[in-house]
């Protein structure tokens, strides 16, 4: 959707052939980079944001989509799982952020959003980590609205219900949420880019609820 719109995109995540995969079914692929990484790990989220720079010198929005659903009873949280969850949901996010935010400074502009969840506010029994981290994401962007309002930079947290991917599915099978009664991805997708293109600016470091069916 960014590409159709005309954005040369740059697509960090762990798996290198599915990103390869989206960038060769975008208009003019060769625009486009793609950078493996995992986000949880600060010295490869710094290096793609350092490396964003060098091949386009801006940054106009950070999408911050990559996420980890570890589901386990209170009682069954180990601190491998308080990790994984926080150090992707939440550390991964605030590696981009805090690397971004000089470059932000010097533009003048610039947009960050957050995918995080409703489970913030009514969390799934099993999700005591992944909640939590998400919440930690909300809270992300209500800093940036307080600091970035005096250079033009705006945060937003889109918080869906069920989607149909394959992290709901390692948690819940269709008998337990059917898949009518979760939402496509492309439903976020088209949220998550009318925040990062200026459409929703005036929800600037608010929550943006999106309910499932």
């Amino acid at each position: 959707m960014l590409a159709a719109r005309g954005h040369a995109v740059v697509l960090v995540g762990r798996r290198v052939a599915q990103l390869d995969e989206v960038r060769a079914s975008l208009t003019e692929p060769t625009r486009h980079l793609v950078m493996p990484a995992d986000v949880a790990d600060s010295g490869l989220a710094n290096e793609a944001v350092d490396r964003t720079m060098e091949a386009y010198g801006r940054i106009d929005a950070l999408i911050l989509a990559a996420g980890t659903a570890p589901r386990a009873p209170i009682e069954q949280t180990t601190e491998s799982i308080l990790e994984e969850a926080f150090f992707t949901n939440a550390f991964g996010k605030a590696f981009f952020i805090t690397r971004a935010w000089p470059v932000f400074k010097r533009q003048k502009s610039g947009r960050v959003v957050v995918v995080s969840t409703l489970g913030t506010l009514d969390p799934f029994p099993g999700f005591f980590a992944y909640a939590a981290s998400k919440a930690a994401a909300d809270s992300f962007v209500r800093s940036i609205r307080a600091e970035g309002r005096s250079i033009g930079v705006k945060g937003f947290a889109v918080n869906p219900g069920c989607v149909e991917t394959a992290m709901l599915r390692r948690n819940f099978p269709e008998n337990v949420i059917p898949r009518e009664k979760a939402l496509p991805p492309e439903a976020i997708a088209e949220v998550i880019v009318s925040c990062a293109c200026g459409e929703r600016d005036g929800e600037n470091g608010k929550v943006i609820p999106v309910y499932s069916p």
